[in-house]
Protein backbone atom coordinates (compact mmCIF):
# COMPACT_ATOMS: atom_id res chain seq x y z
CA UNK A 1 0.00 0.00 0.00
CA UNK A 2 1.09 3.38 -0.53
CA UNK A 3 0.72 6.94 1.41
CA UNK A 4 -3.36 7.35 1.87
CA UNK A 5 -4.52 3.37 1.01
CA UNK A 6 -3.80 4.05 -2.64
CA UNK A 7 -2.75 1.04 -4.90
CA UNK A 8 0.55 1.22 -6.44
CA UNK A 9 0.59 -0.60 -9.81
CA UNK A 10 2.91 -3.90 -9.30
CA UNK A 11 6.24 -3.39 -10.76
CA UNK A 12 6.83 -7.35 -11.28
CA UNK A 13 7.58 -8.11 -14.48
CA UNK A 14 4.64 -9.94 -16.62
CA UNK A 15 5.13 -12.61 -18.71
CA UNK A 16 5.41 -11.91 -22.54
CA UNK A 17 2.29 -11.63 -24.03
CA UNK A 18 0.08 -11.40 -20.83
CA UNK A 19 -1.74 -7.84 -20.19
CA UNK A 20 -2.26 -6.57 -16.76
CA UNK A 21 -5.81 -7.45 -16.64
CA UNK A 22 -4.57 -11.25 -17.62
CA UNK A 23 -5.42 -11.80 -21.03
CA UNK A 24 -2.87 -13.67 -23.25
CA UNK A 25 -2.18 -11.27 -26.44
CA UNK A 26 -1.20 -12.94 -30.01
CA UNK A 27 2.16 -13.00 -30.19
CA UNK A 28 3.99 -10.33 -32.52
CA UNK A 29 4.55 -10.59 -35.84
CA UNK A 30 7.28 -11.61 -38.10
CA UNK A 31 6.90 -9.77 -40.80
CA UNK A 32 4.42 -7.37 -39.61
CA UNK A 33 1.70 -8.67 -41.10
CA UNK A 34 0.93 -12.39 -39.80
CA UNK A 35 1.65 -13.70 -36.79
CA UNK A 36 4.10 -17.09 -36.94
CA UNK A 37 0.77 -19.26 -36.21
CA UNK A 38 -3.00 -18.42 -37.19
CA UNK A 39 -5.74 -20.40 -36.28
CA UNK A 40 -9.21 -19.45 -35.41
CA UNK A 41 -10.96 -20.45 -32.09
CA UNK A 42 -12.77 -23.35 -34.33
CA UNK A 43 -9.44 -25.02 -35.32
CA UNK A 44 -8.48 -28.10 -33.44
CA UNK A 45 -4.91 -27.33 -32.22
CA UNK A 46 -2.53 -30.63 -33.48
CA UNK A 47 -0.44 -32.43 -31.36
CA UNK A 48 3.01 -33.94 -31.94
CA UNK A 49 3.92 -37.67 -31.36
CA UNK A 50 6.45 -39.68 -32.57
CA UNK A 51 6.84 -37.17 -35.67
CA UNK A 52 3.28 -37.56 -36.34
CA UNK A 53 1.03 -35.08 -36.26
CA UNK A 54 -2.65 -35.96 -34.21
CA UNK A 55 -5.65 -34.56 -34.37
CA UNK A 56 -7.59 -34.77 -31.07
CA UNK A 57 -11.09 -34.31 -32.33
CA UNK A 58 -10.98 -36.60 -35.10
CA UNK A 59 -13.65 -36.79 -37.53
CA UNK A 60 -12.24 -39.24 -40.04
CA UNK A 61 -14.21 -42.78 -39.85
CA UNK A 62 -11.94 -45.51 -38.24
CA UNK A 63 -11.06 -48.27 -40.03
CA UNK A 64 -10.93 -52.10 -38.47
CA UNK A 65 -9.27 -54.49 -41.31
CA UNK A 66 -10.80 -58.17 -40.72
CA UNK A 67 -8.33 -60.06 -42.56
CA UNK A 68 -9.22 -63.44 -42.41
CA UNK A 69 -8.55 -67.23 -44.52
CA UNK A 70 -11.02 -69.75 -44.67
CA UNK A 71 -11.29 -73.01 -46.32
CA UNK A 72 -14.77 -74.52 -45.58
CA UNK A 73 -16.62 -71.34 -44.60
CA UNK A 74 -16.41 -71.54 -40.78
CA UNK A 75 -13.60 -68.48 -40.05
CA UNK A 76 -15.59 -67.03 -42.74
CA UNK A 77 -19.30 -66.44 -41.11
CA UNK A 78 -17.54 -65.32 -37.71
CA UNK A 79 -15.32 -62.79 -39.82
CA UNK A 80 -18.91 -61.47 -41.30
CA UNK A 81 -20.67 -61.50 -37.63
CA UNK A 82 -17.11 -59.36 -36.55
CA UNK A 83 -17.87 -56.90 -39.11
CA UNK A 84 -21.62 -56.76 -37.47
CA UNK A 85 -20.35 -55.56 -34.24
CA UNK A 86 -17.10 -53.43 -35.40
CA UNK A 87 -20.16 -51.24 -37.54
CA UNK A 88 -22.38 -51.01 -34.36
CA UNK A 89 -19.61 -48.94 -32.64
CA UNK A 90 -20.00 -45.10 -33.83
CA UNK A 91 -16.94 -43.83 -36.09
CA UNK A 92 -15.60 -46.82 -36.76
CA UNK A 93 -16.05 -49.23 -39.83
CA UNK A 94 -15.25 -52.74 -40.31
CA UNK A 95 -13.73 -53.86 -43.89
CA UNK A 96 -13.27 -57.43 -44.26
CA UNK A 97 -10.42 -58.87 -46.43
CA UNK A 98 -9.47 -62.76 -47.32
CA UNK A 99 -5.73 -63.24 -47.96
CA UNK A 100 -4.23 -65.37 -51.45
CA UNK A 101 -5.06 -69.33 -51.37
CA UNK A 102 -1.92 -71.21 -51.67
CA UNK A 103 -3.33 -74.81 -52.66
CA UNK A 104 -4.69 -75.31 -56.38
CA UNK A 105 -8.10 -75.99 -57.72
CA UNK A 106 -6.93 -79.46 -58.21
CA UNK A 107 -5.71 -79.91 -54.47
CA UNK A 108 -9.05 -77.79 -53.37
CA UNK A 109 -11.44 -80.00 -55.68
CA UNK A 110 -10.02 -83.29 -54.08
CA UNK A 111 -10.53 -82.00 -50.09
CA UNK A 112 -14.06 -80.94 -51.13
CA UNK A 113 -13.56 -76.89 -49.98
CA UNK A 114 -16.04 -75.02 -51.72
CA UNK A 115 -14.92 -71.33 -53.69
CA UNK A 116 -14.62 -68.50 -52.48
CA UNK A 117 -16.97 -65.49 -52.03
CA UNK A 118 -16.33 -63.10 -54.70
CA UNK A 119 -18.06 -60.49 -52.56
CA UNK A 120 -15.08 -60.19 -50.13
CA UNK A 121 -12.30 -58.79 -51.81
CA UNK A 122 -8.29 -60.68 -51.63
CA UNK A 123 -5.95 -57.96 -50.32
CA UNK A 124 -3.86 -57.13 -52.83
CA UNK A 125 -0.67 -56.85 -50.70
CA UNK A 126 0.45 -56.31 -47.23
CA UNK A 127 1.20 -52.65 -48.00
CA UNK A 128 -2.83 -52.24 -47.86
CA UNK A 129 -2.48 -52.91 -43.85
CA UNK A 130 -1.16 -49.62 -42.89
CA UNK A 131 -3.86 -47.81 -43.83
CA UNK A 132 -5.38 -49.62 -41.21
CA UNK A 133 -6.28 -48.45 -37.84
CA UNK A 134 -6.73 -52.05 -35.88
CA UNK A 135 -7.26 -55.56 -37.22
CA UNK A 136 -9.05 -58.56 -36.21
CA UNK A 137 -6.85 -61.87 -37.49
CA UNK A 138 -9.17 -65.18 -38.43
CA UNK A 139 -7.76 -68.27 -39.72
CA UNK A 140 -8.27 -72.45 -39.36
CA UNK A 141 -5.82 -74.43 -37.35
CA UNK A 142 -3.05 -76.41 -38.83
CA UNK A 143 -1.60 -78.49 -36.20
CA UNK A 144 -1.55 -75.69 -33.08
CA UNK A 145 -0.92 -73.04 -35.09
CA UNK A 146 -2.27 -70.51 -38.08
CA UNK A 147 -3.02 -72.18 -41.41
CA UNK A 148 0.09 -71.57 -44.03
CA UNK A 149 -2.28 -69.42 -46.23
CA UNK A 150 -1.91 -67.11 -43.93
CA UNK A 151 1.51 -67.63 -42.31
CA UNK A 152 2.18 -66.74 -45.82
CA UNK A 153 0.28 -63.29 -45.92
CA UNK A 154 2.23 -62.42 -42.86
CA UNK A 155 5.32 -63.77 -44.31
CA UNK A 156 4.90 -61.11 -47.03
CA UNK A 157 4.72 -58.04 -44.40
CA UNK A 158 8.66 -57.70 -44.17
CA UNK A 159 9.03 -54.23 -45.56
CA UNK A 160 5.87 -53.18 -42.98
CA UNK A 161 8.09 -54.81 -40.48
CA UNK A 162 11.38 -52.41 -41.58
CA UNK A 163 9.43 -48.86 -41.14
CA UNK A 164 7.40 -50.58 -38.24
CA UNK A 165 4.56 -49.37 -39.83
CA UNK A 166 2.07 -51.52 -37.90
CA UNK A 167 3.86 -50.46 -34.18
CA UNK A 168 1.31 -49.67 -31.66
CA UNK A 169 -1.58 -50.55 -33.60
CA UNK A 170 -3.61 -52.99 -31.86
CA UNK A 171 -5.16 -56.90 -33.23
CA UNK A 172 -7.08 -59.53 -32.24
CA UNK A 173 -7.52 -63.35 -33.37
CA UNK A 174 -10.47 -65.59 -34.01
CA UNK A 175 -10.11 -69.30 -34.96
CA UNK A 176 -11.56 -72.55 -36.42
CA UNK A 177 -10.69 -75.93 -35.57
CA UNK A 178 -11.88 -79.60 -35.95
CA UNK A 179 -12.10 -80.78 -32.56
CA UNK A 180 -13.00 -79.43 -28.94
CA UNK A 181 -9.06 -79.81 -28.16
CA UNK A 182 -7.79 -79.22 -31.39
CA UNK A 183 -6.00 -75.91 -31.10
CA UNK A 184 -8.36 -72.89 -29.85
CA UNK A 185 -6.06 -71.15 -27.41
CA UNK A 186 -2.72 -72.61 -28.88
CA UNK A 187 -3.33 -70.79 -32.88
CA UNK A 188 -3.67 -68.08 -31.53
CA UNK A 189 -0.97 -68.19 -28.80
CA UNK A 190 1.29 -69.16 -31.18
CA UNK A 191 0.22 -66.42 -33.95
CA UNK A 192 1.13 -63.55 -31.16
CA UNK A 193 4.70 -64.09 -32.43
CA UNK A 194 3.44 -62.29 -35.83
CA UNK A 195 2.30 -59.26 -33.56
CA UNK A 196 5.30 -59.05 -31.14
CA UNK A 197 7.69 -58.93 -34.23
CA UNK A 198 5.27 -55.85 -35.57
CA UNK A 199 5.63 -54.00 -32.19
CA UNK A 200 1.71 -54.10 -32.59
CA UNK A 201 -0.77 -54.67 -29.15
CA UNK A 202 -2.26 -57.78 -28.48
CA UNK A 203 -5.90 -57.21 -27.58
CA UNK A 204 -7.60 -60.59 -26.46
CA UNK A 205 -10.98 -60.42 -25.82
CA UNK A 206 -10.51 -62.35 -22.13
CA UNK A 207 -13.93 -62.44 -20.36
CA UNK A 208 -15.70 -59.46 -21.38
CA UNK A 209 -18.44 -61.60 -22.77
CA UNK A 210 -19.84 -62.00 -19.65
CA UNK A 211 -22.06 -65.27 -19.20
CA UNK A 212 -21.42 -66.49 -22.61
CA UNK A 213 -18.21 -67.42 -21.50
CA UNK A 214 -19.47 -69.69 -18.99
CA UNK A 215 -21.90 -71.57 -20.95
CA UNK A 216 -21.48 -75.40 -20.85
CA UNK A 217 -24.83 -76.47 -21.61
CA UNK A 218 -23.72 -76.51 -25.54
CA UNK A 219 -20.74 -77.00 -27.33
CA UNK A 220 -19.30 -74.09 -28.56
CA UNK A 221 -16.08 -72.54 -29.40
CA UNK A 222 -13.81 -69.57 -28.37
CA UNK A 223 -12.01 -68.94 -25.50
CA UNK A 224 -10.09 -65.56 -23.62
CA UNK A 225 -7.77 -64.97 -26.87
CA UNK A 226 -10.85 -64.39 -28.90
CA UNK A 227 -13.56 -65.80 -30.75
CA UNK A 228 -13.65 -69.68 -32.72
CA UNK A 229 -15.78 -72.03 -33.74
CA UNK A 230 -15.50 -76.11 -34.02
CA UNK A 231 -16.09 -77.26 -37.77
CA UNK A 232 -15.62 -80.95 -37.01
CA UNK A 233 -15.50 -82.77 -40.53
CA UNK A 234 -16.26 -79.58 -42.22
CA UNK A 235 -20.00 -79.38 -42.05
CA UNK A 236 -20.58 -78.47 -38.55
CA UNK A 237 -22.06 -74.61 -38.60
CA UNK A 238 -21.56 -71.94 -35.83
CA UNK A 239 -24.04 -71.76 -32.98
CA UNK A 240 -25.32 -68.63 -31.90
CA UNK A 241 -23.32 -68.51 -29.64
CA UNK A 242 -20.23 -68.69 -31.13
CA UNK A 243 -21.32 -65.91 -33.84
CA UNK A 244 -22.35 -63.96 -30.59
CA UNK A 245 -18.67 -63.99 -29.36
CA UNK A 246 -17.65 -62.92 -32.59
CA UNK A 247 -20.00 -59.78 -32.59
CA UNK A 248 -18.58 -58.94 -29.24
CA UNK A 249 -15.05 -59.35 -30.12
CA UNK A 250 -16.16 -57.28 -33.42
CA UNK A 251 -17.39 -54.74 -30.75
CA UNK A 252 -14.98 -55.18 -28.22
CA UNK A 253 -12.19 -54.31 -30.72
CA UNK A 254 -14.01 -51.06 -32.37
CA UNK A 255 -13.95 -49.71 -28.92
CA UNK A 256 -10.29 -50.43 -28.13
CA UNK A 257 -9.29 -48.76 -31.38
CA UNK A 258 -11.70 -45.63 -30.91
CA UNK A 259 -10.32 -45.42 -27.84
CA UNK A 260 -6.56 -45.21 -28.64
CA UNK A 261 -7.27 -43.07 -31.55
Amino acid sequence: MGKGGGCVPSKKKLPDGVTAAGNRQPPAPIDGNKSPVETSSSDPIPTTQNDAVFDPNPTRILKVYIVFYSMYGHVEGLARRMKKGVDAVDGVEGVLYRVAETLSPEVLAHMKAPSKDDSIPEIAEAAELAAADGFLFGFPTRYGCMAAQMKAFFDSTGQLWKDQALAGKPAGFFVSTGTQGGGQETTAWTAITQLAHHGMLFVPVGYTFGAGMFKMDTIRGGSPYGAGVFAGDGTREPTDTELALAEHQGKYMAAVVKRLA
